[in-house]
């Protein structure tokens, strides 16, 4: 428990941010297994419609400090290659 008035108000920010930042890492995480679950479906109209919708749900969690910019950049890449050899795979 905080015992100073300035530790008070800090503790109250920091459970917001934490709530927000939560809430965008919860999203940005739900938009992923979303684009995993079309990949592995095989869906193929749905990965490629997806997957800007996604790598923009990532680039707006780094904005906002949800994700640290190394990570964001390493999702990314993550789904680019997942996406690219299911593309190549489908011909």
């Amino acid at each position: 428990m905080p015992n100073t008035r300035s530790a008070k108000r800090q503790l109250k920010i920091s459970l917001k941010r934490r709530a927000r930042n939560k809430a965008v890492r919860s999203r940005t995480k739900t938009f992923m297994k979303k684009l995993k679950k079309a990949i592995e479906a095989g869906d193929k109209d749905a990965a490629v419609a997806l997957y800007p919708r996604v790598m923009g749900e990532i680039d707006r969690a780094v904005k906002k400090g949800a994700f640290h910019e190394n990570k964001g950049n390493r999702y990314k890449s993550k789904l680019s290659k997942l996406l690219n050899a299911f593309l190549k795979a489908q011909g």
